[in-house]
Parts: structure tokens; C-alpha cells; sequence
């Protein structure tokens, strides 16, 4: 089955050596071996392979150096280093510096195991994503599962949810607040053949406080803690050959961060209160809403444990950031409440009311024009929505409409670019030009703002 994947293995020690290539010939691999990195350098010249496994201290050319002359020459080997526990800092540097991933010796035949699976289905994605993109190059899909959204950034997502479904990639999925993370999760679920039957089980990680979160997730054993008056099984173990969906992924306390560090590189955990082992078989779906990055650096998020979540990242761009959804959007809301409310019919929604949400910025993302539109459409007294059923804040919204109504053709790119201007201007004169404090007004950076006012020819405005 595996026999015509290559893997070298690179050690200084014979007997490590020829027993991590005993594991892999054991699992249908073709193997070759090296005793140092020069000498791997040499055989890869004659016989690329796909995988190299190598120790990080060796002689003449250590680990490090190898993988950075193998990426510089073969990017598309990947390269996993085995290192003693001293040496763990070093192989997370060297992550960064694209090794795929690191082990720590002795090794553990079943944790590499999973590693090199895992690169194969990582290679076998890249494979098929551009086998789809080719496919659907024409295509251009206004819906996916129950998300909505034709702008070229949620195309993307489709597609890279339907290279990753089928295999066992852990997914993380990363974006601000009401942007659709769990459509998202949703829909890698019930894309992937082998595990749409099978339990999709959500945990809001954020909801719940440290103690009843590690309850809640690997379950418990009488008598563990007070309230533990009987067995309760964890979330991990009821999800057993389907999805688990862990939203808002950096409220884990760095106790709990080391036990979903083990169910990731072994999918083994303890219950609560317990010390047998129990091993599950799920596909992890992690999402957040924080820059995870800057955790790491406050020491709130360990690095090691977001490269095993960061293995298939999809980042969600927010509203502001495809603003040609949203008449898509509205219309699936008007259809949706008229669905819903089987005695009323909402047929349009006006130009000027229209204008309006193309103008605003949206915060709070799809969640948020879902809320406003469905209090429109509880406000609105006939058939279609009006100036007058938005919230205040939004009627009071500078939009300029003289464009639109000249009867000339107008591109949607235009007209945000018009809207974003009048926005920017009005900003600058509520704050009197204090660009910071636009930046806030506005919910972006002072480095957007300075983008967008560089690019309307408007940096002569403000401080």
C-alpha cells in the first residue's frame, strides 16, 4: 500500500537508526538511511524523497542545517526532526524555519506513525486542491452547505474545505466574531464521507470555567471531585469516529493545552480522577477569535501546541472585507424570515436602505446584518424594507447616493470605494482629524486608515 513512498532517515546512532526504519518498512514504506546530514544531502541528490525523519545533533551537518538546505533546494520535502526533551526549543525554532514537525526520543512508533499519515494526507490535499481548482474554475458558488457568500475569499474557503474533508487534518479556523467559524465546522463535517454520520459534537470553550471544562471534554470517574456522584462520559469520547468542534481554542488553561497536545499526537487521554487510557479516533476542528500568535509571545498559548492545531489553517475574512456578500446575504435573510413568518412576504428592500448597508462597517460581521435585518423585518409595516426600519445609528449613516441615482452604470467596487470615502471623511470630521481617534471610531488600525486615506488621496486631512 505505501510501497512507493520514500522516506529517509537520518541518524548518527545505528541503533536508532535501523529501528525507526524497521517501523516504517513494517508500515509498507521504502526506506533509506544516512548516518549523518551530509551524507543524506548526497543520497537525496541521486533519490529525492518525499519524507525526511532526522535527528537534530549530529556531525558535520546537524539537523538544523540539513532542513534549511532541503527547503532552500527541495521545498516540497518535509522534514520532521527527532531531538532529545533538552533540545524541544530548537525544533519549535526550527518549525518556524518549515519543519513539518518534531518528535522527542525514544520515539514512539505510533506517534511517528501518525506524522508521516499526516504529511501523506497533507501531500494528497495539495494534490487534489489543485485537481479541484482546475474543476471548478468556472464555477462560482453564491452558497456552500449553509454558508452564503460568492466574494473570491469564501471560494477559497469552499474549496480548501473540500481538499481537507476527506482526510484527518486537524483544522483550525480563525477569524472575528460573527463570521461564520462554525458554518465553517460544519461544513468540513458533513463534507467528509467516512464521518458526516457519525456524532459532530460543539464545546464553547470560553463558556465554561477551567474545572468543568476538563470534565466537560474528557470526562470523569466518581468520585474525582464533590459534585462527581457518578461516571460521566467526556466530550472527546462521545465524538469517537466523528468531529469535535473546540470554539474559542485559547481559553485553555496551560494544564488543559497539554492534554489536547496529547490527544492530538496520540488521540489518547486519562478521564478526570482516572488513570486508564482511552483512545478515540476524531477529527479536530479548533477556532478562535484571538491572534493566537501574540498568546504565544505573552506566554498565554503554547508554540508547540499551536503548530499541531495549525496544520489546515482557514482564515474567514470579515464583512467589512467582502461587502459584495451582502446583497447576497439580504436576500437569503428576506427569504429565510418569510420562510419563517409564513404571513408575511418580503419581497425588496430599497435602494437608499440597501445603500446603507453597503456603507457601514459591520463590527459584528454576518451575525450582526443578520440581527439588523431581522429587526427590519419585524419593524417594517409593508413589503419592503426601508430607511426607517434600521436602527438610529444606522439611518444617521452619511451615505452618498447622488452617484446611484444619475441612471449610469456603476460597478459594486466603485460604489464601496465611494462609501468607504464619505465614511472616512465623516470620521475625520467628527474627530476633528485626530486620526487616532478615527482609527477607534472606525474599529481599524491606525496603519488601514492610513492605507485607505493614502490610497482616496485624503493624508492632507488630519494630524
Amino acid at each position: 500500500m505505501n510501497k512507493n513512498k520514500y522516506i529517509l532517515v537520518v541518524d548518527d546512532e545505528p541503533l536508532t537508526r535501523e529501528s525507526l526504519c524497521e517501523i516504517l518498512r513494517i508500515e509498507g514504506y521504502k526506506v533509506n538511511q544516512a548516518s549523518d546530514g551530509e551524507e543524506a544531502l548526497e543520497l537525496i541528490k541521486k533519490n529525492r524523497p518525499e519524507i525526511i525523519v532526522t535527528d537534530l545533533k549530529m556531525p558535520k551537518v546537524d539537523g538544523l542545517t540539513l532542513l534549511r538546505k532541503v527547503k532552500l533546494k527541495y521545498p516540497d520535502i518535509a522534514v520532521v526532526l527527532s531531538t532529545g526533551y533538552g533540545s524541544i526549543e530548537t525544533a519549535v525554532k526550527a518549525m518556524k524555519e518549515g519543519a513539518f514537525d518534531y518528535v522527542t526520543k525514544p520515539i514512539i512508533d505510533n506517534e511517528i506513525k501518525i506524522i508521516i499519515q499526516r504529511i501523506y494526507n497533507q501531500k494528497l490535499i495539495i494534490d487534489e486542491n489543485i485537481e479541484l481548482k482546475q474543476r471548478l474554475a468556472l464555477n462560482n458558488r453564491t452558497t456552500f452547505h449553509k454558508i452564503i457568500g460568492q466574494n473570491q475569499g469564501m471560494q477559497r474557503i469552499y474549496n480548501l474545505i473540500e481538499s481537507v474533508a476527506p482526510t484527518n487534518a486537524t483544522v483550525l479556523i480563525q477569524g472575528e466574531s460573527g463570521t461564520g467559524k462554525r458554518l465553517i465546522a460544519h461544513a468540513l463535517h458533513h463534507s467528509d464521507d467516512n464521518r458526516k454520520d457519525k456524532p459532530f459534537v460543539e464545546v464553547s470553550c470560553g463558556a465554561l470555567p477551567e474545572n468543568l471544562l476538563e470534565s466537560e471534554l474528557f470526562g470523569h470517574v466518581k468520585g474525582s471531585f464533590t459534585s462527581a456522584v457518578k461516571d460521566r462520559k467526556g466530550r472527546f469520547e462521545t465524538a469517537n469516529g466523528g468531529t469535535i468542534f473546540l470554539d474559542e481554542i485559547d481559553a485553555f488553561s496551560p494544564q488543559l493545552q497539554v492534554k489536547l497536545l496529547k490527544v492530538l499526537q496520540e488521540g489518547d487521554f486519562e478521564m478526570v480522577g482516572d488513570s486508564k487510557t482511552l483512545h478515540v479516533d476524531v477529527r479536530v476542528i479548533a477556532a478562535t477569535n484571538q491572534n493566537l500568535k501574540k498568546l504565544i509571545e505573552q506566554k498565554l498559548f503554547r508554540e508547540d501546541l499551536y503548530y499541531r492545531l495549525h496544520v489546515i489553517p482557514i482564515d474567514v475574512p470579515p464583512l467589512r472585507e467582502r461587502k459584495d456578500d451582502i446583497g447576497l446575504l439580504v436576500e437569503y435573510f428576506l427569504e429565510e424570515f418569510s420562510k419563517k413568518n409564513k404571513n408575511r412576504k418580503f419581497d425588496k428592500i430599497s435602494e437608499e436602505a440597501k445603500n446603507i448597508l453597503f456603507s457601514y462597517n459591520w463590527p459584528g460581521n454576518v451575525r450582526e446584518l443578520e440581527n439588523i435585518m431581522e429587526r427590519a423585518m419585524i419593524l417594517c409595516k409593508g413589503n419592503s424594507i426601508e430607511k426607517e426600519d434600521f436602527p438610529d445609528f444606522l439611518q444617521e449613516l452619511q451615505v452618498p447616493t447622488s452617484v446611484l441615482k444619475q441612471g449610469k452604470k456603476l460597478y459594486l467596487k466603485e460604489a464601496l470605494k465611494i462609501s468607504e470615502v464619505a465614511i472616512i471623511k465623516d470620521a475625520l470630521n467628527q474627530c476633528r482629524g485626530n486620526r487616532k481617534k478615527v482609527s477607534e471610531l472606525l474599529g481599524i488600525n491606525r496603519t488601514t486608515l492610513y492605507n485607505k486615506m493614502k490610497e482616496f488621496k485624503m493624508l492632507d486631512f488630519g494630524e
